[in-house]
């Protein structure tokens, strides 16, 4: 049965026998469950499910990934990586949320400032010169 908050958060859904290449733009909220490849500009909600892989630069309002990704991602709210998520990629966002289990590999900027501009941290920005962004590897943890 679908889940009618779920409509509402994500009107558009790109189902698990799709596949997309290309741009796309979109204003509430979109659910991949297929296949994308290409860029994504929104300053609403991505939520990437577990079915779904995407290799994709996105700049988003929040993302959520449960599935396959690579590229680079930012969200001026929050990026949240599930614990079944397989991320490759730099990622900026005000507010990043990593459950155990999930794999990342990438850089990282977060913070209130992250996503200021399109550049993560820029020298201007900080009165000085630019910080190396931090390396990140996660591996999921057996319990």
């Amino acid at each position: 049965m679908a889940d009618i908050a779920g409509q509402a958060e994500f009107p558009t859904i790109i189902g698990p026998d799709a596949s997309f290449k290309g741009e796309m733009t979109f204003e509430k909220g979109l659910r991949l469950q297929g296949k994308f490849d290409g860029k994504i500009n929104t300053a609403g909600r991505l939520h990437v499910a577990r079915e779904a892989k995407m290799n994709a630069d996105v700049e988003a309002g929040a993302i959520v990934v449960e599935g396959e990704v690579r590229g680079n991602l930012s969200a001026n709210d929050r990026i949240e990586l599930k614990a079944s998520a397989r991320y490759e990629g730099d990622l900026r966002a005000s507010k990043l949320v990593v459950d155990e289990g999930a794999v990342f590999s990438g850089h990282v900027s977060v913070g209130p400032d992250a996503t200021k501009g399109r550049a993560p941290a820029t020298a201007a920005g900080l009165g000085g010169a630019k910080p190396p962004a931090a390396p990140v590897a996660a591996t999921p943890v057996k319990a």
